[in-house]
């Protein structure tokens, strides 16, 4: 795995849409995986890009959520190793016709 993994963790859905709402707008990144909920009503998005956007993303992120609900952690992880990928949630859409 080449590029940097951004994670936000929030307390609630709303704050967490948020959250990735700004992540996408602010930096070139990518949604690597669905919304993640943990239990306790906490809630993980995860994006992944070069580093410098990744950071700029989840600072982006944490920042919007704040607004609106509880930031619980914030991650960037700039050189993952490449057996992360393989716990990492998969992402898939299905195109409705």
């Amino acid at each position: 795995m080449s590029q940097a993994i951004g994670l936000l963790e929030t307390r609630g859905l709303t704050a967490l849409v948020t959250g990735t709402d700004a992540m996408l707008k602010s930096a070139n990144v990518t949604l690597a995986a669905p919304m993640k909920q943990v239990g306790n009503a906490l809630v993980t998005a995860i994006v992944t890009g070069d580093v410098a956007a990744v950071k700029a993303a989840t600072d982006a992120g944490a920042q919007a959520a704040r607004t609106v609900g509880e930031v619980v952690s914030v991650q960037v992880i700039a050189r993952p190793h490449d057996d992360v990928a393989s716990i990492l949630p998969k992402f898939t859409t299905s195109a409705k016709k």
